[in-house]
């Protein structure tokens, strides 16, 4: 059995509130990374594994996804969209999309998660291992922030820990995972249901097999705004594997009907939109623009976001921070620090923010 035989789901209805301002015009997947929505390089994966039907589990600006990706022939995949009207959790919005399943077999993501995971090999895990369910799983040097998964030295998964200070593994739930299909049946419907809480754990109270693939290929969850920027500068710089970046990796990527003065200085993996225009002497580094934000003269913007028709003025400094669509920051302010300017919101010249309500 090939991937061909297989089926993908990508969740993609949560709201993306920690990415506020700039999930207030377009839901989290579809915000740009490196040029495109970050969607198109999980698709991208997907494809590249050979899965070409995919299930989007939709709630958030659902009519968003389809206006780009449509039916998917675009983009070699044949795409379906299944809406949830109120929210399901992980499990209900799998159980969710249940009825435009074909396979027996279905790869499972969550739509926020950037990894470079080899998707044929968590297959091979799952199915030489017998398992109901796999799980990817990465190892990260800290995991009291995340809830662990230990697993036994055949890679069978002992237990779903929360979050705790003192984590007895470093291995963490990655947000891929292969279930057969009559696992998904058996979810309740009609409401929310938590894999991590209620389906994995009742899976092994069952002694039904859940399986762990353990790598420690790259991983990132697009959580907040500057989850956002370092994702897309890794994709840039080729850190981040994806064949939907639309250009060549290095230390910048500059889109078609950009301008950027011959003198501005672009390094760290900066993404340049559609129409932005980087001024004389401006320096970017690891920043992401998105189409037609404006840096002045001068100006320095650094692993930040500037969302659509953003402008910076001439002298100003971002640093660490979020600038919302069609904002200004004036002539010499300074933002930085995780501060977060809304939407069409003015700072003016000189001013100072380090804090992240703006």
């Amino acid at each position: 059995m090939s991937a061909r035989d297989v089926d993908a789901v990508v969740l993609v209805g949560g709201k993306g509130t920690r990415l506020r301002p700039l999930t207030l015009s377009a839901p989290k997947p579809m915000l740009p990374a490196a040029g495109v929505p970050f969607l198109a390089h999980l698709l991208s994966r997907i494809r590249a594994a050979g899965v070409r039907h995919v299930v989007l589990g939709t709630s958030y600006l659902a009519e968003t996804f389809a206006a780009y990706f449509g039916d998917g022939s675009a983009f070699g995949l044949e795409l379906e969209y299944v809406v949830e009207t109120e929210p399901l959790g992980t499990g209900g919005a799998i159980r969710n999309v249940a009825c435009r399943l074909r396979a027996e077999e279905v790869l499972v993501f969550n739509g926020d998660v950037l990894a470079g995971t080899d998707l044929n090999a968590v297959l091979h895990t799952h199915r030489a291992t017998e398992a109901d369910v796999t799980l990817h799983l990465v190892r990260v040097p800290d995991a009291r922030a995340y809830g662990c998964v230990p697993t036994d030295s055949g890679g069978r998964v002992q237990a779903f820990l929360e979050k705790t200070p003192d984590p007895p593994t470093d291995q963490i739930n990655a947000g891929c995972y292969v279930f057969r299909r009559e696992v998904i049946d058996s979810i309740p419907t009609g409401r929310p249901v938590s894999v991590e809480r209620e389906t994995f754990p009742g899976l092994l109270a069952q002694g039904r097999r859940v399986s762990g693939h353990v790598d420690n290929a790259y991983w990132r969850d697009f959580g907040t705004p500057l989850d956002l920027v370092a994702g897309s500068a890794d994709l840039v710089r080729g850190l981040a594997p994806s064949s939907a970046l639309p250009g060549p990796t290095g230390p910048a990527l500059v889109l078609p009907g950009a301008e950027v003065a011959p003198d501005a200085v672009l390094v760290g993996g900066s993404t340049v939109g559609a129409g932005a225009v980087v001024g004389a002497g401006a320096r970017l580094d690891g920043a992401l623009l998105f189409d037609g934000a404006v840096v002045g003269a001068g100006a320095v913007v650094e692993h930040s976001v500037l969302g659509k028709g953003a402008r910076v003025a001439e002298g100003a400094t971002v640093r660490g921070a979020v600038v919302g669509d069609h904002a200004v920051v004036g002539e010499n302010c300074e933002l930085r620090d995780g501060a977060r300017l809304w939407p069409e919101v003015v700072l003016p010249a000189g001013s100072l923010r380090f804090s992240a309500g703006v």
